[in-house]
């Protein structure tokens, strides 16, 4: 944001440099994605925040929004469809985050410009400027770090793999009674004491559930990220490079759990902890892998992974399982890397098996997007009635707490967005009462949005303080105005915003989230029923692709699960049956794994 706002300003052009800034938020998307990937998302996104800006700028000069009237009304009705069609896009494409309402800011600034009909072109190069720079940097750490994704994707596996043992070893804690070999006992209903399931599968209802979810999602990620499928039996002797076999041990260890969890669950967090270090390190050499992530006792005390190969001992089934500690540095045999079209392939089947065709998807989509065109358009619209300055303040406001999955996190995001909010326009006040000059702001500007980069992914509430303070300074670089006016109209729309937010979320009914629930429990029943055809043809070379497409429908029916239940119109299935289905996905994922 520095690179191409601060020359603007040295120069004297500091209302200017607010367009530049824009463009510059493209650096915000798609930072975990490998490198080759990134490029392709972050040159689509560059050129939708430079459409956005440009065709914002064009609105403001040619309707005059600033003078009210029919104007101020078609620039409230343009930055709802915008809001609309952000967040179908961004929902379509998976692009988490602020994404949308990036967008929408984007576009909302520019269309309450001062612009005239000269100004659309430059204002339009200079956030093409912006985004190019931002492409640019966030592409240099190919030079430096290639590897850097795939790492951080590993570690992300490894920490949520580490979360879900420490919830396991509470939850044994809290059990009355351990079987043979540390495994807790069940009842004669089918749970454990400490109210997990056999194995420590962890069922929708218990607390290991949902740290499953996250677990498994980020082990499918991570090799997403590598680009390889996991190993089919003729490849766990070891295959590939320190991040592959760190992915293919997080896989086994997670789908062996199903069966029997670790007997030292919170030990084998602590050994995963400390692999995160190493791999989230920026040395430039390829981490090590741990020895004590390569040690027969592990083995033993996981439950998992492979048998010793004909003729071998229990030392040859460790070096089968891990990757064996002695060739950890060692290239040893690559992965048999999936063609981009067997890839392609794949994700493309495992998209249609949990989300069904792409209308019934698009339907799934559209209600979000709805909910968002509604209140960004009755918050600006109320706004510009009341006579609110800087009235686009409001949608935006509305259009954050309506970037969320349901009813349920739509009213925890507006809390947040209200505190965060207070806090933030305080932190304003108090940059604005020291009358910065223009280059001192900028300069300001640009540590908020590193801070905002940092903590919004953590906490939304914390990265919303940071939020307000750089919107209401870029407003005031692109445009001067006194500061207790400047705060008072944030103030007001903010409130607006959250409370037709708010209205809207409950009013437009999403009920079909229930649907999808409905579907993603058919298509994990679907995926379960083609793994077990899969284990009786036992042929190995389908294992890999039938794993990923189960576990895919695991992932999916959770968190379709969870998007349902925070909606007003329920999914009408029973609870018991979501758990079943789950249960027996992870079962049959260990049986695929041990089946070779």
């Amino acid at each position: 944001m520095a690179l191409p706002a601060l020359p603007m300003a040295l120069a004297g052009r500091a209302d200017q440099a607010v367009y530049a800034m824009l463009g510059s938020f493209t650096t915000t998307f798609g930072r975990n994605l490998p490198y080759a990937r990134r490029a392709r998302v972050l040159a689509v996104v560059a050129v939708a925040m430079t459409a956005c800006v440009g065709c914002g700028a064009a609105l403001a000069a040619w309707a005059q929004p600033r003078n009210g009237g029919a104007g101020a009304a078609l620039t409230v009705v343009a930055t709802a469809l915008v809001a609309g069609l952000a967040k179908l896009a961004c929902d379509a494409a998976r692009l988490g985050g602020l994404g949308a309402v990036l967008l929408l800011f984007s576009f909302a600034v520019a269309a309450n410009g001062a612009s005239t009909p000269s100004d659309v072109l430059p204002q339009a190069g200079l956030a093409a400027c912006g985004a190019a720079v931002a492409w640019v940097l966030a592409m240099a750490g190919r030079l430096v770090h290639p590897d850097r994704p795939q790492r951080l994707a590993v570690a992300a596996a490894l920490r949520e793999l580490a979360d879900l043992w420490d919830a396991t070893g509470r939850s044994r804690g809290g059990a009355s009674g351990t079987g043979p070999g540390g495994a807790t006992g069940t009842s004669p209903g089918g749970k454990s004491p400490g109210g997990t399931y056999p194995g420590g599968a962890g069922g929708p209802g218990d607390g290991a559930g949902p740290v499953r979810h996250r677990a498994t999602a980020a082990v499918l990620q991570a090799y997403r990220t590598l680009g390889v499928l996991p190993p089919s039996g003729a490849e766990w002797r070891g295959r590939g490079d320190t991040c592959v076999r760190l992915t293919d041990l997080s896989w086994s260890l997670l789908v062996g759990s199903a069966r029997r969890p670790p007997n030292d669950p919170t030990g084998l967090a602590r050994t995963l902890r400390r692999q995160v270090r190493l791999l989230v390190s920026r040395r430039r050499r390829a981490p090590r892998l741990l020895p004590e992530l390569a040690l027969p006792v592990l083995i033993a005390q996981a439950g998992m992974l492979a048998r010793p190969e004909p003729g071998a001992g229990a030392g040859a089934g460790a070096g089968a399982g891990a990757g064996a500690g002695s060739r950890a540095g060692s290239g040893g045999p690559g992965p048999v890397p999936a063609g981009p079209t067997t890839l392609r392939a794949a994700e493309l089947r495992a998209a249609a098996l949990v989300t069904g065709p792409a209308h019934g998807r698009a339907a799934v989509l559209l209600v979000p997007a709805l909910r968002m065109v509604l209140g960004t358009g009755l918050a600006g619209g109320a706004a510009l009635l009341l006579g609110l300055g800087h009235g686009y303040w409001a949608a935006i406001s509305a259009a954050a707490v309506l970037h969320s999955i349901n009813v349920r996190t739509a009213a925890q995001r507006a809390v947040q967005r209200t505190l965060g909010t207070v806090a933030g326009l305080l932190l304003a006040l108090g940059v604005l009462a020291l009358e910065p000059e223009p280059v001192e702001l900028v300069l300001v500007i640009v540590l908020f949005e590193f801070l905002l980069e940092y903590v919004v992914a953590r906490n939304y509430g914390l990265g919303v303080v940071f939020l307000t303070p750089l919107a209401l300074l870029m407003t005031d670089l692109a445009a001067p105005s006194p500061a207790g006016s400047l705060v008072q109209d944030r103030a007001l729309s903010s409130v607006l915003g959250v409370a037709v937010a708010l209205g809207c979320a409950l009013l437009v009914v999403h009920d079909r989230a229930a649907v999808r629930a409905e579907r993603a429990l058919a298509a994990c029943t679907a995926a379960s029923e083609r793994a077990e055809r899969a284990l009786e043809e036992g042929d190995p070379r389908s294992f890999p692709l039938v794993q990923t497409r189960l576990a895919a429908a695991a992932v999916e029916l959770r968190e379709a699960d969870d998007a349902a239940a925070g909606e007003l119109w329920p999914a009408e299935i029973d609870p018991t049956e979501l758990a079943a289905a789950e249960r027996r996905a992870y079962l049959l994922l260990d049986r695929l794994v041990r089946r070779w």
